[in-house]
């Protein structure tokens, strides 16, 4: 199977992302995350490269759903990524274990955790249905309008 020019990127962000991220959640509080944070990170990464939700679309809410109620917090129960903007407390910026809340213009939106920050301080994300399945990425920060923290 041939790699087209985009699983290529991905991967490149993905190695990117991991590198910049590992040095940013062994001590997450250095980096303004909270205690918790480190644990929503490392479980959402247990399924990078899958899909646990057996949706075939729009399921990125419901994969950060399922992270939350795995670490013990409760969600929102909504499949919607835009019912995170208003879930927790809002934070100014990234912080490792925020949660981001993206748009998508027109076509909705998306949600992950924050597993880092890199050098441009654009977030490092995993995410369910990044190019239908879980994947650690760089997004712009530009298209993040909602950092959230759970209670």
């Amino acid at each position: 199977m041939e790699t087209s020019d985009w699983d290529r990127h991905a991967q490149q962000l993905r190695r990117v992302g991991r590198t910049q991220a590992k040095a940013t959640t062994e001590t997450p509080d250095s980096v303004g995350g909270f205690s918790g944070g480190s644990s929503l990170v490392a479980e959402a990464r247990r399924f990078i490269g899958g899909n646990p939700t057996g949706r075939a679309s729009l399921w990125c809410a419901r994969f950060m759903n399922m992270v939350l109620q795995k670490t013990g917090h409760r969600g929102t129960g909504s499949d919607m990524a835009s019912s995170f903007a208003s879930y927790g407390h809002r934070v100014s910026g990234p912080q490792v274990g925020a949660i981001a809340v993206m748009s998508r213009g027109r076509r909705g939106g998306h949600v992950g955790v924050v597993s880092g920050v890199d050098a441009k301080g654009n977030p490092i994300i995993v995410s369910g249905n990044h190019g239908r399945k879980v994947a650690e990425a760089v997004y712009p920060r530009g298209r993040v309008y909602a950092y959230v923290l759970p209670n």
